[in-house]
């Protein structure tokens, strides 16, 4: 990431917290001009949490569901919060010594067969049906190969290579893993570890088919009821040590679009013992409350706003600009000279750092129709001509407003008055 130094600090010191599991439940909002790099922040400190549940969302998301705002927010709030469920499991791992699997002389009815597996202490022969003859075919399993076989499930996970087996082949290909023979007895028992969301947890118990409706997207909405039960559950998991709860966090983008009976909401949500970390973002100055006819900082009523670590993006610099800009014509493949890198970013503080984007593919399409290797100024100049930017096309619409439908020019106080009057009816 480029620039931004006090804000990405402030999302380290977050970053460090939420690992260490002492945040859960506080609220975080990142505010700044638009194209300040807010969201790329977020991103980032999702792929830096690694195995913590991360789940994002647009504020308008909220209203254009098929259920309450409340649910969906519940369902998201749900989503961002793990439960790493601990289970103990019967496994046998051990060299492939050797596979005899018995055919009838026809090539039709079951088969069967002997699979002889060893550690370094010891060596056994297990009877092979069917399905295992199956599963050891469709993972390529041969002697010297190491192997996992979960008893419970049938299921065979080949590790790797033994290194007693390293000089059979004379060359192997890159893919190939030698590992230890393992040690000990053959069958073992084992910790393993799942992690789920509680959203998943809720919908496959809220009915008969609830797995499939993960996979389906059509969860609906979810009785209180069976929410307390599932609490409940994991509550006494947690005790009995079977269970550990993982708060990830839920990124909320556009946090101004929510209403007051969703800031109401959140003000509660956050009080709960299992509540994720919240982080918000928006790009609003002094703006109105949504449903309401009252005006706050950036349109978050005052008292959730007091709840709020408040992280402020700056504007970018010049130099900041132009090494956003080369980084991205890296992104894209796109070569383009110095004196047209300083012209895009010229143009970029000029106008917005979006606009000077968008110009660098158009302007690699022009270059390309003329046959240069590289953008040069006279193709930015060119994109720039044909495609305006947002100042440009207000003061286009200012000019030829004649020539528009409905171009009636409505004066501040009548628009001021029809604001509050739409705002009043919302």
């Amino acid at each position: 990431m480029v620039g931004q130094i006090k804000a990405r600090k402030a999302a380290g010191i977050i970053v460090k917290v939420i690992k260490k599991g002492k945040i859960s439940g506080r609220a975080i909002l990142m505010a700044g001009a638009p194209g300040t790099g807010k969201t790329a922040i977020a991103m980032a400190m999702s792929q830096e949490l690694g195995d913590v549940p991360f789940t994002s969302i647009a504020a308008s998301e909220v209203f254009s569901l098929e259920m309450s705002k409340t649910e969906s927010l519940t369902q998201a709030f749900r989503r961002s919060i793990g439960i790493r469920i601990k289970e103990e499991t019967e496994i046998i791992e051990g060299e492939v010594v050797e596979i005899q699997i018995d055919r009838s002389v026809t090539g039709v009815g079951p088969k069967s067969g002997k699979l002889t597996l060893k550690t370094t202490d010891m060596e056994t022969i297990y009877d092979l049906g069917q399905k295992m003859i199956e599963s050891l075919t469709k993972e390529k399993v041969m002697a010297g190969d190491v192997i996992q076989i979960d008893k419970a499930t049938g299921r065979i996970t080949r590790l790797g290579r033994s290194f007693t087996r390293a000089r059979d082949f004379d060359a192997t290909g890159p893919d190939v893993k030698f590992v230890q023979c393992p040690d000990g007895e053959l069958q073992t028992r084992k910790e393993v570890v799942h992690t789920v969301s509680l959203h998943e947890i809720d919908v496959i118990n809220s009915r008969q088919q609830g797995f499939l409706a993960l996979f389906a997207g059509d969860t609906g909405e979810i009785k209180p009821e069976v929410r307390e039960q599932i609490n409940q559950k994991i509550s006494e998991w947690c005790e009995e040590g079977k269970a550990e709860i993982v708060p990830g966090v839920l990124f909320i983008d556009e946090i101004h679009m929510l209403d007051m009976e969703c800031f109401s909401f959140l003000n509660r949500a956050l009080e709960d013992s299992m509540a994720p970390v919240v982080i918000m973002a928006s790009n609003r100055g002094m703006a109105r409350i949504r449903g309401t006819n009252y005006q706050s900082p950036h349109g978050i009523p005052i008292d959730f706003l007091d709840r709020l670590l408040i992280i402020s993006t700056q504007a970018y610099s010049e130099d900041e600009i132009k090494q956003i800009l080369k980084i991205r014509c890296d992104e894209e493949e796109v070569e383009m000279t110095d004196d047209a890198l300083s012209v895009l970013t010229k143009v970029a503080t000029e106008t917005s750092l979006r606009y000077a984007i968008h110009l660098i593919s158009t302007g690699h399409l022009v270059a390309q129709k003329r046959q240069a290797p590289k953008v040069d100024v006279a193709d930015i100049k060119r994109v720039y001509s044909l495609f305006l930017d947002e100042a440009r096309s207000v003061q286009y619409l200012k000019d030829y407003q004649d020539e528009f439908l409905y171009n009636e020019v409505v004066s501040n106080e009548a628009e001021s008055m029809s604001v509050d009057q739409a705002g009043a009816n919302a």
